[in-house]
């Protein structure tokens, strides 16, 4: 599998069989694919494949999908048109959009609701951890009938130190108030994916919509 409009990694699934359902992963500020190379084996779902998503600009040493706030913006509208770009690739290799998960953690979690909310094709569902919502106000008029009709589950640390809860758990609301039915978890944890209870649970929601 290979798609051009961003550099990327593509973890095949273990399992032989049909085309593989995919989660599309974006990674958060200053990191890359590598930081996500675990997430396979730790999810172990063997019918999946994971194209794991760099993002576009440098960021010491690692890679950043927007500006840092107030900057975001234009950053954040430039990476939802590079990721369109990418799901319509992988329907032009023949994968049906509804088995594609998009998966992200912090800015890769803002991304991931970002394009979920908007992408004009249905979704097999919107996993993402430790980001916020921009523009939650915009939810009501923008979102698609698909970004209200599929699963979605956003995680928040009640101790993170880099993206206070209480500003997850408000753009959240924004988008349950405007009929996006996300299913909001916290977990006693900070700026990461807590493997013990978090990523369990994040590995049965996935098995529930792959």
């Amino acid at each position: 599998m290979h798609v051009s409009g961003l550099a990327h990694v593509y973890v095949p699934p273990t399992a032989a069989g049909p085309p593989a359902k995919v989660v599309v992963v974006m990674h958060g500020r200053g990191d890359s694919p590598a930081g996500f190379a675990w997430l396979s084996e730790a999810i172990d779902l063997p019918h999946v494949g994971y194209l794991l998503l760099q993002a576009p600009d440098e960021y010491f040493g690692g890679w950043s999908w927007y500006d840092l706030p107030p900057d975001q913006g234009p950053g954040i509208l430039r990476s939802r048109a590079l990721v369109f770009g990418v799901l319509d690739e992988l329907a032009e290799q023949g994968v049906v959009s509804t088995d594609v998960v998009l998966f992200g953690f912090s800015q890769g979690c803002l991304m991931a609701v970002d394009v979920g909310l908007r992408y004009p094709r249905p979704l097999a569902g919107v996993c993402g951890a430790s980001g916020y919502v921009m523009w939650p106000e915009l939810a009501e008029i923008e979102a698609t009938a698909h970004a209200r009709a599929l699963p979605w589950l956003v995680t928040a640390g009640h101790q993170d130190e880099v993206i206070p809860f209480g500003l997850t758990e408000q753009g959240v609301g924004h988008l349950v108030a405007a009929g996006i039915p996300i299913d909001f978890r916290g977990y006693a944890k900070g700026h990461t994916i807590d493997p013990r209870a978090e990523l369990p649970a994040m590995r049965d929601w996935l098995a529930d919509r792959l």
